[in-house]
């Protein structure tokens, strides 16, 4: 390997891969193994740039953990030539996939960057092409020899945030994500602006490991006022449901309403894993605190305190996936493993 980074760019499909056929005016998938002739602004950038794709590209509405699993794979058989990596991903459900490859990616010693646009690449005026320059740079930013970020982010424009930390807030505005309860790592102005304190610290990193089985018998029940016993007994008897994610009010409340209790009693009893959180955009769960979720305290139902729907999704299909015992599974989902949630 030279003083320079090599980069791999994986690109599993969305609008960012997309170019317009002027004859047609229809859009096409672009072409990555043309990609320095038709962005030259990329031989610029002091790194190596490799590119893969997935055979057939994926829709982000059409994906799936066993395309996260797919996404993994390439990382882990091109760890070890590669100081960084940059994934190319619709943006509809990146907050989802780039959350799951946080959990999958153990040890993770090297960035892993998600990006994607809201205009094609062909577009004559897409955020793609600063989105994908801006993520190659930042996956290929050192200090002393080190990567500078060891985590996998989502950058989208300007601002590089920690993956299981986003949402996607927007469906027509260039700022399609936000981290509500966590601030960004990285700012992109004139200069990257870096805050240092923000990312995950350098630790001495045991062996990097991809986990890639993901426990998909999960759901999620968001409350609403009106909603009835059949709604949550419905969700609790799905065949083979493992667990619940219980979107509730504020800080985590819900309706006193005895037959909501009796019903999430009968699950846990079932060992269906129930995870309280807020369905506000930014916040945390704080059980005990009104009367209306100390029900839930007192039921033991597991604190997802800050983390987003998506991260949520994403951990509990990791910790099941890894046969985590009951015992022991509300202690590990309310414990930091990867800056998803707040502990304090």
């Amino acid at each position: 390997m030279t003083d320079k980074s090599n980069i791999l760019l994986i690109y599993t499909g969305g609008t960012i891969g997309m170019v317009k056929d002027y004859e047609s005016g229809a859009l096409k998938a672009f072409n990555f193994d043309k990609l320095l002739k038709n962005i030259p602004e990329l031989k610029l950038l002091d790194c190596h740039i490799n590119s893969v794709s997935f055979d057939v590209p994926i829709d982000s509405s059409n994906m799936n953990p066993t395309h996260w699993a797919e996404i993994a794979t390439i990382i882990e058989e091109n760890y070890d030539t590669h100081d960084g990596f940059v994934v190319l991903h619709g943006s509809d459900t990146m907050s989802y996939t780039a959350s799951a490859l946080s959990f999958m990616l153990e040890n993770l010693g090297k960035p892993v960057i998600f990006t994607g646009s809201q205009l094609p690449i062909g577009d004559l005026r897409t955020d793609a092409k600063e989105n994908l320059i801006t993520s190659i740079q930042i996956a290929a930013l050192q200090h002393n020899k080190k990567p500078v970020v060891q985590e996998v982010g989502l950058y989208f424009e300007y601002k590089l945030y920690r993956a299981n930390r986003t949402t996607k807030i927007n469906a027509e505005h260039f700022q399609a994500f936000a981290s509500l309860n966590y601030p960004e790592l990285i700012e992109s102005g004139v200069y990257l602006k870096v805050s240092e304190e923000y990312l995950l610290p350098y630790v001495k990193r045991k062996k990097f490991k991809v986990h890639k089985h993901m426990d998909t018998n999960v759901a999620i029940l968001k409350l609403f006022p009106g909603i009835g016993p059949a709604v949550l007994q419905g969700v609790v008897s799905i065949p083979g449901l493992k667990g619940l994610i219980l979107e509730t009010y504020g800080a985590g409340n819900a309706p006193n309403e005895p037959w909501i209790i009796n019903i999430l009693r009968k699950a846990k009893e079932n060992n269906i894993h129930i995870i309280n959180v807020t369905q506000c955009s930014g916040g945390s769960v704080s059980m005990g605190r009104y009367e209306t979720s100390k029900q839930l305290e007192e039921l033991q139902v597991i604190n997802g305190k800050d983390i987003t729907t998506e991260a949520a999704v994403a951990k509990l299909m990791y910790l099941l996936g890894n046969n985590v015992s009951v015992k022991l599974f509300k202690s590990i989902f309310e414990t930091s493993l990867r800056g998803e949630i707040q502990e304090n």
